[in-house]
C-alpha cells in the first residue's frame, strides 16, 4: 500500500481559522510542486492489464462479463469507463497532497446527470458513487481530465478544445473552491449549483420526459390486467420465484435505513414485479435488481432498483477503516456527503452476503450525449462539471486548504492539462491491448447487437390501455 500523508482535519486545533488551513495547504507546495501533479509515465505500472480486468471481475457473474468487455472494447472512452481499477492502481503510486475529502472515485464526463430532489426539482449533479471512498482529492481531479479529453475526442473534437475543456473545468474548480473557502457553513452546506450550461439545458429537458408513466411504457409490458418487464435477454429478463421473494423481502431492512418520513411514503407502495437489468460499464456483472411497485393505482407506479455494491477499486489504496463498513452504506454515504439533495428513496440492504443499494430507477434521470458535447459544449460542460465536483469536496473536505494549495495561478490548472492527455492516451494504449486479447481470445466479448436492449414495442393489449 503506497503511503499516504497525513490529513488534516478541519477541527484540528493546529489550524482553526481559515487562514491558518490556506497557509497550512500553500506550505504542501513544497511537498508536492502543482506543475509535479501533471507527471504521468507508464513505467510505474506493475500489473498486466487483462490480467487486472480478470482479477478485478473475479467475483462478478461470469456469463455477463462478455457484454462488460463489449462495451469496454467499443472506443477507448467506452473502456475508460470500466477501467476503474487500472486508473486507482495507477493513482495510488502518484504522490498526492496528503489533503481528504469524499471522493466520488468514477469522475467522468457521464457520471453526472439529472435526477429528481426530494422536493420535485430537476437538479444537475454527480449522480454515480459506486467507488466512492475518503481519498485523495486529486484522484477525482485526474479521472475527469482524463475522461474530457476521451469524451470529447469520442465527440469529434480536437485535442486543441480538448485541453481547453480541462483547462475550463480544473480553473472553474480552483475558482469555485475559493468561493467555498470564504463561505458560512451553513451556507456551503445548502449550496446548490442553478446556474446550468447550455449542454446541461438539453439533459434536463430529457429528464423532464422521464416520468413514471413513461418508464412504464419503456420497461414494461401489459397483459392480462397486470403490468410486468419486459424480457429482452441479456440485458433485461425475469429471475426465478425464490430469487425474486428473496429481493422483495430484503426491502424489509432497506426500510430501516429511511427517515421515517419516507420510511412511510415508500410503504405506501406493494410490489408487482422483480427483473434483472444490466446496466452501464463498470457495474456489469454486479447483481442489479429492479421492482416494479404500485401505491394502489397503475396512474401511481413506482421503479426501485436494488443494486449491488462490491468494495470499492481504490479499497487496497486507502485507509483500511474507510472501507470496514457495509458497502452500500458506503456508497450511500459518499453520496449524502457531496450531493447537497440527494433520492427520496435512498439506502441500502443485503441480500445472501451481499451488500447493495436501494435508489429510484430513472426517476427524472437523464445523461449527456456526444451531440452535447460538440464545440464549446464541452467547454461548457466542463465549466458545470468543475462547479460540482469543487462543490462536492468543499462539502466534505477541508475547503480553505484546498484553496491554499490551488492558489490563483494558472499552475495546477496546467498541470491537469498535461496529465488528462497523457492519460488519455494511456487509455488508449490499454484500449487497443484488451481488442488484442479479444482478437486473440484471452478475452471473451459478447457481440454488439447484444449490448443494448431493444426499443419499447406496443403490444395490443398495450395499445388498448391507452385508449
Amino acid at each position: 500500500m503506497p503511503s499516504v500523508l497525513p490529513a488534516i482535519p478541519a477541527t484540528d486545533p493546529a489550524y482553526r481559522t481559515r487562514e491558518e488551513r490556506r497557509s497550512f495547504g500553500r506550505s504542501l507546495r513544497t511537498r508536492l510542486r502543482r506543475l509535479d501533479q501533471g507527471n504521468w509515465s507508464a513505467k510505474q505500472r506493475t500489473f498486466d492489464v487483462v490480467d487486472l480486468l480478470h482479477e478485478a471481475n473475479r467475483t462478478r457473474i461470469a456469463h455477463l462479463l462478455p457484454i462488460k468487455y463489449a462495451r469496454m472494447a467499443s472506443s477507448p472512452f467506452g473502456f475508460f469507463r470500466g477501467a476503474v481499477p487500472f486508473m486507482a492502481a495507477d493513482l495510488a503510486p502518484l504522490p498526492y497532497t496528503g489533503l481528504m475529502t469524499r471522493i466520488c472515485g468514477d469522475a467522468h464526463v457521464q457520471n453526472l446527470g439529472a435526477f429528481e430532489a426530494p422536493d420535485g426539482r430537476l437538479i444537475f449533479d454527480i449522480n454515480d458513487f459506486d467507488e466512492s471512498v475518503i481519498g485523495p482529492w486529486e484522484w477525482d481531479i485526474k479521472r475527469m481530465a482524463a475522461s474530457l479529453v476521451l469524451a470529447g475526442r469520442e465527440a469529434g473534437n480536437s485535442d486543441k478544445l480538448c485541453k481547453a475543456a480541462v483547462q475550463a473545468f480544473v480553473e472553474r474548480y480552483r475558482e469555485f473552491m475559493r468561493m467555498f473557502s470564504e463561505m458560512a457553513m451553513v451556507d456551503l452546506a445548502r449550496f446548490q449549483i442553478s446556474r446550468v450550461a447550455t449542454p446541461v439545458k438539453s439533459v434536463l429537458r430529457k429528464a423532464e420526459r422521464a416520468t413514471p408513466g413513461h418508464n412504464l411504457r419503456q420497461l414494461t409490458l401489459f397483459a392480462n390486467g397486470k403490468h410486468r418487464f419486459r424480457d429482452e435477454k441479456p440485458c433485461q429478463f425475469h429471475v426465478r420465484r425464490a430469487e425474486a421473494d428473496t429481493v422483495i423481502e430484503s426491502l424489509d431492512a432497506y426500510v430501516k435505513t429511511l427517515l421515517p418520513e419516507r420510511a412511510h411514503f415508500f410503504l405506501q407502495y406493494q410490489p408487482e414485479d422483480v427483473a434483472f437489468r444490466v446496466v452501464g460499464t463498470g457495474s456489469v456483472g454486479t447483481r442489479d435488481y429492479i421492482v416494479l411497485m404500485f401505491a394502489g393505482a397503475i396512474a401511481d407506479p413506482l421503479f426501485i432498483q436494488v443494486k449491488e455494491e462490491p468494495p470499492s477499486a481504490y479499497a487496497a489504496y486507502v485507509a483500511p477503516d474507510s472501507m470496514a463498513m457495509h458497502q452500500g452504506q458506503r456508497v450511500i454515504e459518499g453520496q449524502r456527503a457531496m450531493q447537497m439533495q440527494s433520492d427520496l428513496f435512498l439506502g441500502w440492504t443485503s441480500i445472501d452476503g451481499r451488500d447493495y443499494i436501494v435508489r429510484q430507477l430513472r426517476d427524472h434521470k437523464a445523461a449527456i450525449e456526444d451531440d452535447d458535447l460538440k464545440g464549446n459544449g464541452l467547454v461548457q460542460y466542463a465549466h458545470m462539471v468543475g462547479e460540482l465536483l469543487s462543490k462536492g469536496h468543499a462539502r466534505s473536505g477541508d475547503p480553505a486548504a484546498l484553496a491554499g494549495y490551488l492558489g490563483t495561478s494558472d499552475r495546477f490548472d496546467n498541470a491537469m492539462v498535461s496529465f488528462g492527455v497523457a492519460y488519455a492516451n494511456q487509455a488508449v494504449k490499454d484500449w487497443e491491448t484488451l481488442r488484442h486479447a479479444i482478437r486473440i481470445g484471452r478475452v471473451k466479448a459478447a457481440e454488439p447487437e447484444t449490448l443494448e436492449p431493444k426499443p419499447a414495442r406496443k403490444t395490443s393489449a398495450a395499445k388498448k390501455q391507452k385508449k
